[in-house]
């Protein structure tokens, strides 16, 4: 069996160390790829601080993967030794069921998540945190040429999970769109939705980032810390994506909603969140949720991205700033996303 080198946590309140794990050989339609980029998103975090609940143990996370193809088994039809690829939060599905056949394969009951799950072999998967990893063929990306794969990697999560909500509420010329939150996922949302041609708008916490915002796409900025603030958007959105994993009371932002609005929230708070639900009564407001997206909307994605220069902001770390960039993501202070070489890992 492969081996492959690996950044490893082993409690929830541990380090991060390397180590050696192995990776099947490719059966008849599997992949076997060099990772040679992994982004570092919050659901990592969570998920070795067991925050989300329990975490099966040594974990190696990472569900932004992208790297070259080394190997294909012998019915591999898709790819190519060479190709530059990409995987997400998933790598199988039952490829049958109904979610499946319409291209959602996120939703499916037996959807095998790219780390922290059992795979059909039995074995705990990991992420990429890794030097090489092996996937079936039905759920890998090409990445364009024009992606640099270091970039390529946030868009694997960041970039589907803000793409496909803005995609599927009609984000566009002609349509007023707020980002609430500007961190790893909510950046990328701001340059997707500029591309997309809307009119986009965000609002944070504080006015730190209002530089990079409008750098960025957004043609206002607002703090919502600020006395006033919120209650000046009533009725002003067609088209709020919230990014922000909070449980705070979102009624005040449900309320920035004009007639008919939508209101999306991606982010996964670790506790309830409270709404006064006659806040979307009023105008005919919409609450919704989104979950990535299947693997042909995620090569969408990556298309449109190609198409529009769309690339994430990055910092590059090693294996051995693991750790310390999980206490900056935590505390907002990275900008915006990291992405982890795993040439550091030699």
């Amino acid at each position: 069996m492969p081996a492959a080198r690996a950044y490893i946590i082993d409690s929830s309140t541990g380090s991060f160390h390397p180590g050696t794990i192995e990776r099947r050989a490719p059966g008849p339609t599997e992949v076997l790829f060099d990772i040679l980029y992994a982004g570092i998103c919050h659901s990592d975090i969570h998920t070795a601080r067991a925050e989300w609940g329990p975490t099966i143990y040594p974990l190696v996370p990472g569900h932004e993967i992208a790297g070259v193809v080394k190997q294909v088994g012998s019915a591999v039809t898709k790819f190519a030794v060479g190709d530059r690829v990409g995987v997400g939060c998933f790598v199988d599905s039952c490829g049958h069921c109904e979610q499946c056949d319409t291209h959602h394969e996120q939703w499916c009951p037996d959807a095998i998540y790219t780390y922290n799950d059992t795979g059909r072999d039995g074995v705990p998967t990991a992420g990429g945190y890794s030097t090489a990893i092996t996937v079936e063929q039905n759920y890998i990306c090409h990445v364009p040429d024009a992606v640099a794969l270091e970039h390529a990697a946030p868009l694997m999560c960041a970039g589907i999970t803000t793409y496909s909500p803005l995609k599927k509420w009609g984000a566009g010329p002609g349509k007023k769109v707020a980002i609430v939150g500007m961190g790893g996922l909510g950046h990328v949302g701001v340059k997707i939705a500029h591309a997309m041609g809307a009119d986009v708008s965000v609002i944070s916490q504080t006015m730190a980032k209002k530089a990079d915002g409008l750098a960025f796409g957004a043609s206002e900025y607002y703090a919502a810390s600020e006395p006033g603030t919120l209650e000046s958007l009533k009725k002003h959105f067609d088209l709020m994506i919230c990014t922000v994993a909070s449980s705070a009371d979102l009624t005040p932002y449900i309320e920035c909603l004009a007639i008919g609005g939508v209101f999306v929230n991606v982010g996964l708070p670790e506790f309830a969140s409270k709404i006064d639900v006659g806040s979307l009564c009023y105008g005919n407001r919409i609450m919704a949720g989104s979950q990535i997206g299947g693997i042909a909307e995620t090569q969408e994605m990556l298309d449109f991205c190609a198409a529009h220069d769309v690339a994430p902001q990055i910092e590059i770390i090693g294996g051995d700033d693991i750790d310390s960039a999980y206490d900056r993501v935590v505390s907002s202070a990275v900008r915006y996303r990291y992405v982890i070489d795993t040439a550091s890992f030699n």
